[in-house]
């Protein structure tokens, strides 16, 4: 039995199924040679003339290149280069009409020509030898060489084929109607197309060549038999006549017998098989280095007068070459690409010529009929019967039509290779072919949105995977292994519960569950680390160290513990007082630290104050221990007991004794106990206006910080309620030791100088007194501007500040006024005229001094109860200053009506004394004048102190 070679060796040729025999027209275009063309007025290239991806532009607009010079880089797999199929100049780079039936837009060069058509620098050979088939794909490559039989399939991608090629098969069929391109190209240029035959057998190395030609082509037949002559590996065979005889598995099947299976490749069965203008293009490229910038093109029709094959460069307009021709068109004019079987109708002749463009064909109305309305299947089996792949066309149809997608690929839609013969022979004229292109386009269409979807779904679960991997190694990570104690450490553990259980044998049985959980604990995790409270039990138990320490000092002050001596107390108060000045100071750099010592200091305090006797006083200060703005009001309480605490009760006694010890003594030491008794409460005015001014300067804090309005204001209540109190003492000492002066029996030596003396010191009472009005009144005076804007607390503090520091001069210059007095008093001459009536003068008028300065008291009350209410709600920095606006206006009243009082008091005592001659007073009359006189002196005193401490408040 012949093996297959020998088979084909001897000519044996096979059929295939199905088929048609449509009229050739051929001879209108063989008769006349491959013409050439005019240079076109602009190319467009497209960067997709192929199956594949684009490749990348190498050239901008405005750029000049050279015929041949490549235009676009190849990228990607199956990606081939543009060249420049002549010299000229990029005049732009956008999307044009493209060779399809939609004629969508692609992305395009547009190459104006120069005219010159001057190549680029070419690399010639005579022969491949010397290069290996690495060498020879990459010259295929780069020269952008594609199947020029219709598919436009990469010519170097079938060429390193990976599989073994058995038969290399050329296609020179050339079966559909009116195409002449590759019958032409075979007559005239026969060598050509066997040196690229051979240059693609020396990289698949087959068993032969097998040269398919229909025997409708005699002399293409004798031209490829008269080049092949020399080379026995190449078989030239004449083919029956028979579309679609030029298709590719077809094609195989006649020549070889081998039938390529279904959603296969001919190299699945050890053939390949190539176009002959692809092997034309292959050996323009290996040989002349040309890349393919051009190519056959058969022009044909009714309508052109010269119809016949011309070399068209890519990127011609379809215009130009029917132009060329002499195309005449006729109403509803036609323009096919392609044959009448499976080229498609132009929507516009503005499309370039492809690499895939082997035919223009522009018939007339009756060369080609134009498809009738479509009709009813009638079940005829026509289109079975001519189908060369013996599918089933009807069914085919139907399932496009249901859009049945999966029964079209179980009835292998892929495998048409829409030749047309169904619709060709299909009596009710069904476009089937129009059915299965469609419906192709649907399938990829789903099978690529399926890869799609099937991909995000590996994403999404391989992220679901890489999530709860990491979250339960987040989880391993904070869980330590149980690992069992050793046996040597479970030993110890037991013996160390016995010694326990030796030397506690009176253990409760609560403890020893604790003991023997504690010890399963230990048993089971040796390794486990508990975590270190020893700091937080030291502070508790210093916590509770220091409540106990409390408690015992508190049952110790209730249970009536002997209070220490007022000394002790002093001391103690002094203590705290700087205790609480330390904290005020460093209040602004640590508040804790301050509020700490505050609490200490606070606590000192406390304690003395209970050992004297005052332990209720100081509760509200407990109650501040938490607020750093209550603690500084504590602080500045505290500080003003501390000071009147300090003050020893001998001091007191001072001023009040010597008048009673001297009352039975001489006379003259009595006038000298009551000088004393005067520089002693002027000595105590002085102290008063100092404590007041320690006052001002010890309350940094409220001055220095006064951006919290009600830091201000309390420490302006303050300021006040101390001015007041201390004005209230400095009278009440002036005041005891006048009151106690009448019982002395004996007046000074001169009664005369006593009179006069206390006219004079009435009248420089008095002139004290104008002089603090005048000083309140400057003082209200000017601080209106604080008044008026209320808004910044600074400017308010600020304000106080100078009031207090103009208060504090007023009670000194009123201090240095009754020194005055006292040491001008003796050089009165003259007494009052009637002793009686001088006293009764003087009775009235302490009575009306004593009424004044219990007014002034009550106003000046009055005003810390309203300025205290004004401080309790501080929110408003403007009524805040207008409640002190109103204070200052009450306390310049409160002087103006002491003012009033003392000149009536005055002015009655002055006319009593004139109306009463010195002569008719007695010695005795004469003691109680002066003794009054005094009086009157103490009391005027004690007014112009009263004056001060409302100008302080």
């Amino acid at each position: 039995m012949e093996t297959l070679l020998e088979q084909i060796e001897s000519g044996k040729l096979w059929q295939f199924p199905g088929g048609i025999h449509p009229p050739e027209q051929k001879s209108i275009s063989n008769q006349v040679s491959i013409g050439s063309l005019p240079l076109p007025e602009y190319l467009v290239l497209p960067l997709k003339q192929h199956i594949g991806a684009n490749g990348q532009l190498l050239v901008n607009k405005g750029e000049h290149v050279l015929k041949g010079q490549v235009l676009t880089q190849p990228g990607t797999n199956w990606s081939l280069p543009i060249h420049a199929p002549t010299s000229g100049t990029i005049t732009d780079i956008k999307p044009m009409p493209s060779a399809h039936p939609s004629a969508m837009p692609e992305l395009s060069i547009v190459l104006t020509p120069d005219g010159e058509d001057k190549w680029c620098d070419l690399q010639a050979r005579t022969s491949i030898d010397g290069l290996d088939n690495k060498a020879l794909i990459d010259i295929i490559h780069h020269a952008g060489i594609a199947g020029m039989g219709g598919a436009g399939f990469p010519t170097y991608v079938k060429a390193d084929s990976a599989k073994t090629i058995e038969f290399l098969v050329v296609n020179g069929v050339e079966c559909e109607p009116y195409i002449t391109a590759d019958d032409m190209l075979m007559r005239e240029h026969a060598e050509d197309i066997i040196r690229g035959i051979e240059v693609m057998s020396s990289i698949l190395s087959p068993q032969c060549t097998l040269v398919g030609i229909e025997d409708n082509k005699p002399e293409a037949l004798a031209a490829m038999k008269l080049a092949a002559q020399h080379n026995d590996k190449i078989l030239v065979r004449a083919i029956p006549t028979k579309y679609p005889s030029g298709g590719e598995k077809q094609l195989i099947k006649v020549l070889t017998s081998k039938e390529v299976p279904s959603g296969g490749i001919p190299a699945d069965v050890g053939v390949l098989v190539q176009n002959v203008g692809t092997l034309f293009a292959v050996s323009e490229a290996v040989y002349k280095g040309k890349p393919l910038i051009e190519r056959v093109v058969t022009v044909t029709g009714n309508t052109i007068q010269t119809p016949q094959n011309v070399w068209a460069l890519l990127g011609s307009e379809v215009k130009h070459l029917l132009y060329s021709q002499g195309f005449t068109p006729v109403d509803e004019q036609r323009v096919i690409m392609g044959g009448p079987m499976m080229g498609f109708t132009l929507p516009t002749v503005r499309i370039p010529v492809v690499k895939t463009t082997n035919c223009v064909l522009a018939p007339d109305n009756q060369e080609l009929a134009v498809a009738g309305q479509e009709q009813a299947c009638i079940r005829c089996s026509a289109c079975a019967d001519a189908c060369p792949q013996t599918l089933l066309p009807q069914q085919l149809q139907w399932f496009a039509k249901g859009q049945e997608y999966d029964k079209l690929e179980e009835y292998n839609l892929f495998d048409c290779i829409e030749c047309g013969a169904c619709s060709y022979v299909c009596p009710s004229e069904i476009p089937l072919v129009q059915y299965y292109r469609v419906a192709k386009a649907e399938i990829r269409e789903q099978k690529l949105e399926k890869v799609k979807a099937e991909r995000a779904k590996e994403r999404f679960e391989a992220r679901k995977v890489r999530l709860e991997k990491e979250q339960e190694e987040r989880q391993n990570r904070h869980k330590r292994p149980a690992r069992s104690a050793p046996a040597k450490d479970k030993a110890k553990v037991s013996e160390a519960l016995e010694r326990v259980k030796k030397k506690r044998p009176e253990q409760s049985a609560v403890q020893a569950a604790i003991e023997r959980a504690k010890a399963k604990k230990a048993d089971g995790d040796a390794t486990t680390l508990e975590p270190d409270n020893s700091a937080v039990a030291l502070e508790r138990a210093k916590r509770k160290e220091q409540a106990r320490k409390y408690k015992e000092e508190k049952a110790g002050t209730d249970q009536g513990s002997a209070p220490k001596d007022a000394v002790a107390a002093a001391i103690a108060r002094a203590k705290a007082k700087k205790a609480e000045k330390a904290a005020a100071e460093s209040e602004a750099q640590d508040p804790r630290k301050a509020a700490v010592a505050a609490a200490i200091a606070r606590a000192k305090a406390k304690k003395a104050d209970k050992e004297t006797g005052k332990a209720s006083s100081e509760a509200p200060i407990e109650a501040t221990a938490d607020d750093p703005r209550k603690a500084a009001v504590a602080a500045a309480i505290a500080r003003a007991k501390a000071k009147k605490a300090a003050k020893t009760p001998s001091e007191q006694t001072e001023v009040e004794n010597p008048a009673t010890e001297v009352a039975s003594e001489d006379p003259r030491k009595a006038a000298v106990a009551a000088a004393i008794a005067r520089a002693k409460a002027k000595k105590a005015a002085k102290a008063t206006a100092e404590q007041t001014e320690e006052l001002v300067h010890e309350e940094p804090v409220t001055e220095e910080a006064p951006e919290d309005p009600r830091k201000a204001a309390v420490a302006a209540a303050i300021a006040r309620a101390k001015a007041k109190k201390a004005a209230k003492a400095a009278a009440e000492q002036a005041e005891e030791p006048v009151n106690e002066e009448p019982a002395i029996d004996e007046a000074p030596e001169d009664p005369r100088k006593a009179a006069v003396a206390a006219a004079i010191a009435r009248a420089k009472a008095k002139k004290a007194a104008k002089a603090a009005a005048e000083q309140a009144e400057e003082q209200v005076s000017e601080e209106p501007a604080a008044d008026e804007a209320p808004e910044d607390p600074r400017k308010a503090a600020v304000a106080a500040a100078i009031a207090r520091a103009k208060a504090k001069k007023a009670a000194k210059a009123a201090a240095e006024q009754a020194e005055e007095q006292v040491s001008e008093e003796p050089a009165a001459d003259e007494a009052p005229e009637d002793p009686r009536k001088a006293a009764v003068a003087a009775a009235i008028a302490r009575a009306k001094a004593k009424k004044a300065a219990k007014a002034a008291a009550e106003q000046a009350e009055e005003q810390v109860s309203e300025e205290s209410a004004a401080d309790e709600a501080p929110e408003d920095p403007r009524k805040a200053a207008v409640a002190a606006a109103i204070a200052r206006a009450k306390a310049k009243k409160a002087a103006k009506e002491a003012e009033q009082t003392r000149v009536e008091s005055t002015d009655t005592t002055e006319e009593n004394s004139t109306s009463i001659p010195e002569s008719e007073l007695n010695p005795e009359d004469k003691r109680k004048a002066a003794i009054r006189a005094a009086v009157e002196r103490a009391k005027a005193k004690k007014k112009a102190q009263e004056q001060e401490g409302n100008d302080l408040s």
